[in-house]
């Protein structure tokens, strides 16, 4: 416990404490935790057999290290992991600014403070989640916010000349001393500040305004950097790349699965959410299917990349539109319709960079497309491939199209009108008002009870329009569900109808 701990040099002396450097100490502890069969990164989806091994190799190494990856690709996350690999406490002089081991005093105030105490220099015991310092990389850090500067309000007020070190103000790098520190995007970073960074990396010297200063810090350093970044708004200039022994390639979810679990662990869901809503498996893939979808878009930016961050914050808005749809309904409970996934645009919108061929399209319509194909590709995991099913002849395995009666009640002029904010009763009466529909369901799906299989129904309607068999039109407020060829019909009128209005001569 740390009030056992001793409090004075004398005190540590006795206790048969012996000094340890910040990249030993993690590598001691790696080393029990792989003995133990322990998990090294608690809450690090989908690197089990990537990513996770490449740093494990780097630190049992003692490197600092650079993760190089997208945004959303938890760099960060994994840097700041590394602090439970650190021991639980570590004693350093009471007041040091930079955090002096008391065997191994670095900094003049510490050794100022043994040679005037001795064996009875107060010692504090710093805590692993103390011993973590980081850094956004932006154009405007200075040498000075990293490493330190000379301190005019502090030589005036212990009267002190430039040329003492006590006039130092020390960085962030320096006061990360015996911890590790991270430097996020670090090709946004000056070159000239990068630069700074050599020795500290090489020999681990500071130089501050030309005092002759020998600083052996002791520190992990972990870079991150975006490939966007490395090669269109800055680089890592090429002799501090080369003293950073590690580069580790990250990566996005490579299953559904994974990314299902990801957002699982993530998403921020209130408890209320949680008693009032509930969220099918199919609704979860769907919207795991959008991220899968936009990273494979031409209309989206591949270098900028899809964040795990768009899939956690479109989960929260499709429950949150359920929500909201209850609460103006006054229902005790519901669940998420495939039609509440209209709240989760927002979401999709804001998290994704658009080609010149995005932005001609509109961000709102590139969603909606995203969406589309996100119910294209799931449908076929649960019902048949409605392709087979599109050409005249019948197919060779002499399945007759289970999805022709359906198109057939369209085809008759019927039609479906799905408002946002209807109560779930309402919807089922809608949806078993569409021939074979429910029919459909059961054969595929015999135990799915009344809103399951509702839930199956209004997929599959929104799975037909996403193959072109019926179509879907979003207007203000609800869903239309049509015969295609009527649609189609009667968009050709209109066209021909504003081409006639435009000829007309009104001189």
């Amino acid at each position: 416990m740390k009030s056992k701990l001793p409090l004075t040099l004398g005190e540590l002396k006795k206790s048969g404490y012996k000094f340890k450097s910040v990249k030993e100490e993690i590598r001691e502890n790696l080393v029990k935790k792989l003995q133990n069969g322990e998990e090294t990164f608690n809450g690090i989806l989908g690197y089990e057999d990537s990513v996770i091994p490449d740093v494990e190799r780097a630190l049992l190494s003692r490197h600092n290290i650079l993760f190089l990856g997208l945004r959303g690709q938890a760099k960060t996350r994994m840097a700041r992991l590394m602090t439970e690999l650190l021991d639980e406490y570590i004693p350093v002089i009471a007041g040091s600014e930079i955090n002096d081991d008391p065997l191994n005093p670095i900094s003049k105030f510490a050794q100022d403070q043994i040679g005037a105490h001795g064996d009875e220099t107060e010692i504090h015991w710093l805590h692993r989640s103390e011993r973590y310092g980081e850094k956004l990389a932006t154009p405007d850090v200075s040498v000075a916010d990293l490493i330190g500067d000379i301190d005019p309000i502090k030589a005036a007020n212990l009267k002190l000349s430039f040329a003492d070190e006590r006039v130092l103000h020390y960085g962030i790098i320096p006061r990360s001393n015996r911890g590790i520190f991270v430097i996020n995007e670090i090709p946004d970073l000056q070159a000239r500040i990068q630069v700074a960074l050599f020795n500290i990396l090489e020999e681990g010297d500071v130089q501050i305004r030309g005092f002759k200063l020998r600083l052996p810090l002791d520190i992990l350093f972990v870079f991150t950097a975006n490939p966007e970044d490395y090669t269109n708004r800055g680089s890592i200039v090429t002799p501090l790349k080369d003293r950073i022994e590690s580069q580790i390639l990250t990566h996005y979810p490579k299953t559904i699965e994974t990314s299902l679990a990801i957002t699982e662990q993530e998403a921020d869901v209130h408890k209320d959410q949680l008693q009032k809503v509930k969220v099918s498996d199919l609704i979860k893939r769907l919207i795991e299917q959008v991220s899968f979808e936009a990273r494979s878009s031409e209309l989206v930016d591949k270098k900028s990349g899809v964040s795990a961050r768009l899939t956690i914050a479109a989960f929260e808005n499709a429950v949150s539109a359920a929500e909201r749809r209850a609460i103006i309904n006054k229902e005790k409970d519901t669940q998420v319709w495939v039609s509440d996934l209209a709240g989760i645009i927002p979401s999709i919108t804001g998290k994704i960079e658009l080609v010149y061929e995005g932005e001609q399209e509109g961000p709102f319509q590139v969603a909606m497309n995203l969406m589309d194909k996100a119910i294209r590709s799931q449908f076929i995991h649960y019902f048949p491939n409605p392709e087979t099913f599109k050409k005249k002849r019948t197919p060779q395995s002499g399945e007759q199209n289970p999805f022709r009666p359906i198109t057939e009640w369209f085809d008759k002029g019927n039609q479906l009108n799905f408002l946002f904010n209807s109560k779930d009763d309402i919807k089922i009466q809608l949806l078993y008002k569409v021939d074979g529909l429910h029919s459909l369901v059961k054969k595929y799906f015999k135990h799915a009870n009344e809103k399951e299989a509702a839930l199956l129904m209004e997929f599959v309607l929104h799975g037909l329009a996403a193959y072109s068999m019926i179509s879907k039109k979003m207007v203000e407020g609800k869903i239309e569900f049509k015969d295609l060829m009527g649609s189609m019909l009667n968009i050709g009128t209109a066209r021909m109808e504003e081409e006639d209005f435009d000829g007309e001569d009104f001189t």
